[in-house]
């Protein structure tokens, strides 16, 4: 879940909040953006009585005491007091079916992911759809007008693990089909600066809501100048839901997946890195860099954190907590404020690199230095595979974080 979903989630749940103590509260679909939900509730002593979840491999799972049932057991669980919190983007398939079991209670959406299936025939509906058509065809000329005879590239999620798979397989696609001027266009500028580490001249960064204007005049106009690299509805095809068969790594979906290259398929490797500034502030080999803050993970417990903290302190290594915009440096660390660009040049005097698993995993993931991922233990959305199996990466320690888990000095 991005920043501009989850404080969606945020203001949705705060505004009801009053409303959602006096009620029993159920989440439907056991993944990290559910797990994120429950967090705050948590946090507002809102307490759910379960999360309900269609996969039958999840049943037994609980989450902070939190047990994960069926989705036919609300009936048997619920009072005449209840409602159903989703936060996933399958909200109208998961209204749906609680209708049809008889639910009666009421159904929320919290965070509106697919603005592009509105089951409603209304007027208004239709004549917002088709202004924000207008709006999408007029940025799509926009670009046409200043990248002439250029082909474009959509990015539709603000997340750099997904940016940068992109910019790995991105070149052999354009090669195949023999274009050479392009342009991709992507939401943050996060994500433009992944994209920029590839050495793409031609960026565009959006606001979220402009980009999924654009992308649904791509999707209503079958644009053949555009290509909408994802591999969810409504972009490309359903790929998501072979992932409920069989395992597929992330890095693969977008290799065959969306842009249909062989497996052994070489990526390119980002090469347009630059050194920090402040890079004299570093013990060269005697540092640690912390990353505990991913907009679409599930947080670590603090516990977790303070260990490996008094760990690297106590072996008389700086520590260094990576931040951005508001965050805030772990207890006893030093704020590291840096570009994406100039992580190379740190981690690699520092010598030690620990995250939860993000996308800034992916991103220095070609880096020389020490590297350990923590895996929140959770499934990867409505699947029964772990964030392990889709996104261990190679040239890390991969660790997974279960309940109970403790740091070991090392």
């Amino acid at each position: 879940m991005d920043r501009q979903r989850y404080d969606e989630m945020i203001k949705n749940v705060t505004n009801r909040k009053t409303d959602l103590s006096e009620k029993q509260v159920f989440i439907f679909g056991h993944c990290e953006a559910s797990l994120t939900l429950a967090d705050f509730l948590f946090e507002n002593k809102i307490y759910p009585v379960a999360i309900l979840d269609n996969n039958e491999t999840k049943y037994g799972l609980d989450y902070k005491g939190i047990p994960v049932v069926s989705p036919r057991k609300i009936l048997d669980l619920c009072k005449n007091n209840a409602t159903v919190l989703i936060v996933t983007r399958f909200y109208e398939a998961m209204n749906a079916q609680l209708r049809n079991l008889g639910f009666m209670g009421e159904v929320v959406k919290l965070v509106d992911y697919n603005t592009y299936a509105e089951y409603s025939l209304s007027i208004e509906t239709i004549d917002r759809k088709r202004h924000r058509v207008k709006h999408g065809i007029d940025i799509i000329n926009k670009l046409k007008e200043k990248y002439r005879d250029a082909f474009f590239i959509f990015c539709p999620f603000n997340a750099l693990g997904d940016i940068y798979f992109c910019m790995s397989y991105l070149p052999e696609f354009l090669k195949r089909r023999s274009i050479c001027k392009y342009a991709v266009c992507v939401p943050g500028r996060g994500c433009g600066n992944v994209a920029r580490l590839f050495g793409v001249e031609n960026v565009e960064i959006y606001e979220q809501k402009d980009l999924d204007a654009a992308i649904q005049a791509v999707i209503y106009s079958q644009d053949e100048e555009c290509f909408i690299a994802h591999q969810d509805r409504p972009y490309v095809v359903n790929l998501h839901s072979y992932l409920k068969l069989k395992k597929l790594p992330l890095e693969k979906v977008y290799c065959t997946g969306i842009f249909g290259l062989p497996v052994n398929t070489d990526p390119v490797r980002p090469d347009r890195w630059t050194e920090w500034r402040e890079i004299e502030k570093i013990k060269k080999g005697k540092a640690v860099i912390l990353s505990p803050y991913a907009k679409s993970v599930t947080a670590l417990p603090c516990e977790i954190w303070n260990d490996i903290v008094a760990d690297y302190l106590e072996k008389g290594y700086q520590v260094f907590t990576n931040v951005c915009g508001d965050e805030r440096p772990l207890a006893r660390t030093e704020a590291l404020v840096a570009e994406l660009c100039e992580m190379k040049s740190i981690l690699e005097i520092a010598g030690t690199f620990i995250g939860i698993r993000s996308g800034l995993c992916d991103v220095i993931s070609t880096v020389n230095c020490k590297k350990i991922a923590l895996y929140p233990d959770y499934n990867y959305c409505d699947t029964k595979w772990k964030s392990i199996d889709m996104y261990s990466i190679d040239g890390f320690e991969n660790i997974v974080v279960g309940e109970g888990f403790r740091w070991k000095k090392n």
